[in-house]
């Protein structure tokens, strides 16, 4: 074992890389696919939250939709409001006690990060389905959209870039968090790094190693998110659109940049 902590580190490299990358890979990939499943919940989890009672409802319908939503708001409470790591040992050791279901790991894995995922994404959608102008479902409403209607092509598609950012935050969250799972066996970069410190009781260069790593892997994706975040915005200004075929909108008129309306005042 070299004596200089970077010679270390090396020697380390040398002997666990191939390991290191395979805990990695499962990281990203416990991340990637958990934030996925939940951000799918957290968008039916959100909308059913936001669905308006009218006065002409039935009762019957009025009794049911509140029903849902307590039951709903039941859920998102319980797992924002308590530790990933608990979660785990209830759900993994807890389904095994109590009826009997033995879980794979890998399943478990992915159902704890989702469900958790999908508790925190569904108040972001509620939030940002609500930070639409209402006057937008009133004029959709108007011209006969039904609520999926409104949903689907006016309130979603202007929330989801309010929300784009929530989204990145829960990914780069997932990739660190999925470090608890090694508490039920989930063999990830933490439990992975644990292995490698124990074996030479090189505990500082090994979780040195480790948070280089996780470093790079949530830099890298807060990169690439920043860039379709971006894409979302769409250009600076845009060609005012007619319905005379012909005239040529382009060059016509455009909405002034942001940058020139400054410069003029």
């Amino acid at each position: 074992m070299p004596e200089s902590f970077f010679g270390r580190i090396v020697f380390i490299l040398q002997r666990y890389g191939l390991s290191f990358a395979r805990g990695a890979g499962v990281s990203m990939l416990l991340a990637l696919i958990g934030t996925a499943i939940g951000c799918v919940i957290g968008f039916a989890v959100g909308i059913v939250q936001t669905i308006p009672l009218h006065k002409n409802d039935s009762v019957l319908k009025k009794l049911l939709l509140k029903l849902v939503k307590f039951i709903l708001n039941v859920y998102v409470e319980i797992f924002r409001g308590t530790p990933m790591m608990a979660q785990a040992m209830l759900i993994f050791y807890g389904s095994t006690a109590l009826f009997n279901i033995h879980m794979s790991m890998w399943f478990a894995a992915i159902f704890i990060v989702s469900i958790n995922t999908g508790a925190y994404m569904a108040e972001t959608v509620r939030g940002g389905i609500l930070s639409i102008d209402p006057g937008q479902t009133e004029g959709a409403m108007a011209i006969g959209m039904t609520h999926v209607q409104t949903m689907t092509s006016v309130i979603l598609p202007q929330a989801l870039r309010n929300i784009m950012p929530q989204i990145g935050n829960n990914l780069i969250i997932n990739i660190k968090d999925t470090c608890v799972l090694s508490i039920i066996g989930t063999v990830e970069l933490f439990y992975t790094t644990k292995g490698v410190a124990g074996a030479y009781y090189t505990y500082f260069e090994a979780f040195t190693i480790a948070m280089v790593i996780y470093f790079i892997m949530t830099f890298a994706c807060s990169r690439i998110l920043r860039y379709f975040e971006g894409k979302l915005d769409g250009p600076d200004n845009f060609d005012l659109a007619t319905t005379d075929t012909l005239a040529h909108t382009s060059g016509m008129y455009k909405y002034p940049d942001k940058k020139e309306e400054k410069r003029h005042e």
